[in-house]
């Protein structure tokens, strides 16, 4: 086995609220085979059952689950594991133009509320798809989670600002070029942001940070300026298991992430803004 993962340890410095709602994570269970072109499952399956031991570890009480790359358009994975979490959980699926009515309202009774656009390699849906999937996502009442390589954000604001759903801009933008918090890219976030229907989620900066851990100062600067300007449009996920973590080296300290990351939120209630009321609202938690 090349990788293991760390599952509990020592709590983080910082506690989280209570009610507190993990925004990004994917899970797995036996028996849903990977589907190309998607990669390859992650080793050992990370499941509903170890990030149960996270949730504890961490103080998170409630998650949201989001549809991995690996099943594509095949949820049955991520329905099968809603139902092992139960209320506590809800779902981000793979939907497009052509999935009907009856699937939408199965996907909304297993728990799921969300539809996922991934313009990067191994998605399967990307921004082509955007249209459809929001007119979708409006219709049922969903959220629309939206990944791309937010150095393009500026191409893409005519498709953006055209959602009528609410959706979120995933991964702190993946800014993949560089960002800093006075850029134009940036201001185009919170052109999105004022617009009332967008949130921006905080999760994975180590997947887009060129200055790197364990500060990632780059995602830090334009994390803390966006938490100031609009914490009731923040989300925050842990971003669990760490999919691009191939080795034990290599994968994050999920503790360390939880102080680093809620750290850049300065007060208490904007914490409990970010991480309980938006998610809370915005995933039809009870």
């Amino acid at each position: 086995m090349t990788i293991e993962r760390t599952y509990t340890g020592e709590k983080p410095a910082i506690n989280l609220p209570k009610g507190a709602v993990d925004t990004q994570t994917h899970m797995f269970l036996p028996g849903y085979p990977a589907i190309e072109p998607g990669p390859p499952l992650p080793e050992g399956l990370p499941s509903p059952d170890d990030y149960r031991k996270v949730m504890d570890w961490l103080g998170i009480d409630r998650v949201v689950v989001t549809q991995g790359n690996a099943h594509q358009g095949d949820n049955e994975n991520l329905i099968a594991c809603l139902a092992e979490l139960g209320d506590v959980a809800r779902g981000v699926a793979v939907i497009d133009g052509s999935t009907s009515d009856e699937e939408l309202r199965r996907l909304h009774e297993a728990g799921v509320r969300g539809g996922r656009i991934m313009d990067l390699p191994g998605g399967a849906v990307g921004l082509e798809g955007l249209e459809a999937v929001d007119a979708k996502a409006k219709a049922i009442g969903w959220v629309v989670a939206v990944q791309f390589d937010g150095s393009h954000i500026l191409e893409h604001m005519p498709l953006l600002s055209k959602i009528e759903s609410r959706f979120i801009i995933d991964h702190h933008g993946k800014f993949f070029s560089g960002t800093t918090a006075d850029s134009p890219e940036i201001a185009a976030v919170k052109t999105l942001i004022d617009r009332g229907n967008c949130w921006f989620k905080f999760a994975g900066c180590y997947e887009s940070s060129s200055s790197g851990g364990p500060d990632y100062a780059d995602i830090a600067a334009i994390s803390r300026d966006l938490a100031t300007y609009a914490p009731e449009r923040i989300l925050w996920g842990t971003n669990w298991p760490h999919n691009l973590a191939k080795t034990t080296a290599e994968y994050p300290d999920d503790a360390a992430l939880v102080e680093t990351v809620i750290g850049w939120i300065e007060s208490e209630a904007d914490r409990r803004t970010i991480l309980v009321e938006n998610p809370e609202a915005l995933f039809d938690f009870p």
